[in-house]
């Protein structure tokens, strides 16, 4: 064997180390989680008296889903004198005069709503959110985006944590209504699922830093300031806030079995934007604040949670870089008569490919979810965390290299279950070159499971049809969506998360 095949496969077997840590740590994750789950958050005592609360409500071109949203927040059941909310709108389309009237309609209802209407996006949400709380009265601040349905209860159950002068956020569990439309759809419900109902809790409960997602949770107004308030030097200002409001010292509550339901993209170039934005924005949060975070007297738990938080999406780039190296490795293996070495890539399966079943059933399994229905995604789930790889590597790499990128906005359909409705073009995901390399990847592993099953290495087709599978699904489901106009939705009957599909008790 030459220097540079020795070389090749020294860096291929490094790869697999690392992404074989990142992937152990989901174990982490569950093993936490099981551990703290008893932990309930209780408030600490009972409020004096209500407090003032604003609820903002940022938006930008959501016509489809302006109403439900205001109409869902009216509902919201607590003193309409301590109630005030904010219509943040920084929409350029039809959605202006859509969110404009609704705001008319519910006031004069007796609500105390107001509408508020940027000319820029400077700052993108973050600027707005700020903006908006220059002028917001409450001592607390509720967000919701968009395409979020918060239930009537959702200030009476997170509220009474304030008691607790030290609590400065509260998080409650994202549901999904439109989790059956499709299998997309479905995958990413689970994933969200597992992030949600597993890494929250575990790192909330085990004392560890967790983040506020941007919406479907409520702020102290002090620890919003002392914290620096909103930046919008990343993508991620809700996780750069929650990071530099808990290193300030303030606590956090993560609420699971509060649920507040939500649309997920229906359309696999919005949903590539949309992870594309969080890969990105992490690790420019990484590079802001980490720093600060080690050099902190921090517990050394705490530290290495935030570390693995922050930095997790550089699994990605190193994945597209296993891509290319997985094939040429069994070649060399096979050429060399080594063979026989393929069983040492079996960490690399039990730490990550094994793992994101165990996590995944886990959290479906805390939901509620049956028998068969925990595990029939699973290959589907990792095949597309694969397929996702590149399109997530790039934003990793702008975030390394300092590539500044605009808020691109997860567009909206409106969707619950399966209603019809039809969409505009211009609220589809952006079109981008990617699917073609994606599909050129689909090429690649397809040169090497016919050179597998040639040369009889069996035990590498496995890995080789999840690459495949990966590729060719994320994108053919690109490039056909990016190329079609309108999208037409198929009526049936809505599936929601509700109550009935809450952790079960100890979560």
């Amino acid at each position: 064997m030459t220097t540079v095949e020795i070389i090749f496969l020294g860096v291929y077997f490094s790869l697999l180390g690392v992404l074989g840590v990142y992937g152990s740590h989901r174990y982490r994750m569950a093993f936490l989680y099981y551990r703290h789950k008893f932990k309930l958050p209780t408030p600490k005592g009972a409020l004096e008296s209500l407090p003032k609360v604003t609820i903002q409500l940022p938006i930008f071109n959501e016509m489809y889903v302006v109403e439900r949203l205001v109409e869902s927040v009216c509902r919201i059941d607590y003193p309409r004198d301590l109630l005030e909310i904010q219509v943040l709108d920084d929409s350029t389309d039809e959605t202006c005069g859509i969110a404009r009237a609704c705001v008319d309609r519910q006031r004069l209802k007796g609500h105390d709503i107001v509408y508020i209407h940027r000319t820029n996006r400077q700052g993108f949400k973050a600027g707005a959110l700020e903006n908006g709380l220059k002028l917001a009265k409450g001592q607390f601040v509720a967000v919701f985006d968009a395409d979020f349905v918060p239930s009537p209860d959702f200030l009476t159950r997170t509220v009474p944590f304030f008691s607790d002068d030290k609590v400065g956020m509260v998080q409650v569990r994202w549901g999904h209504l439109n989790r059956e439309f499709s299998l997309l759809t479905q995958a990413q419900s689970i994933f969200l699922d597992g992030h949600f109902i597993i890494e929250h809790t575990a790192r909330n409960r085990s004392g560890c830093f967790f983040n506020f997602n941007g919406t479907a949770g409520i702020w102290r107004r002090d620890t919003i300031s002392d914290a620096g308030g909103w930046q919008h030097d990343t993508l991620t200002e809700d996780l750069d806030l929650s990071y530099r409001a808990q290193l300030k010292g303030w606590q956090f509550v993560f609420l699971p079995e509060v649920i507040s339901p939500a649309e997920v993209p229906v359309d696999m170039n919005a949903f590539k934007s949309q992870q594309h934005r969080w890969a990105k924005g992490s690790i420019q949060t990484a590079k802001k604040l980490l720093p600060t975070i080690l050099k902190s007297d921090l517990p050394l738990l705490v530290k290495r949670e935030a570390f693995f938080h922050l930095t997790n999406n550089m699994a990605y780039l190193l994945m597209v870089l296993l891509s290319v190296l997985m094939p040429i490795s069994m070649v060399v293996r096979f050429q060399h008569g080594l063979y026989g070495t393929l069983f040492l890539d079996l960490p690399f399966f039990l730490t990550a490919t094994a793992s994101v079943c165990f996590f995944y059933v886990a959290a479906q399994r805390e939901r509620g979810a049956k028998g068969w229905e925990r595990v029939k995604y699973l290959p589907f789930l990792m095949s597309l965390g694969i397929g996702l790889a590149i399109s997530n590597a790039k934003a990793v790499a702008e975030a390394l290299l300092n590539q500044q990128s605009g808020f691109a906005r997860t567009p909206k359909t409106g969707a619950e279950g399966k209603k019809a409705v039809t969409i505009k073009k211009a609220y589809r995901g952006s079109k981008t070159l990617l699917p073609l390399v994606e599909l050129l990847f689909a090429a690649y592993f397809t040169g090497a499971l016919w050179f597998a099953i040639d040369a009889r290495i069996y035990t590498s087709v496995p890995f080789i049809v999840l690459f495949l599978a990966g590729f060719l699904y994320v994108g053919s489901s690109s490039l056909l969506q990016g190329l079609s106009g309108r999208m037409k939705l198929v009526e049936s009957t809505p599936a929601v998360d509700t109550p009935d599909e809450q952790p079960r008790r100890a979560a």
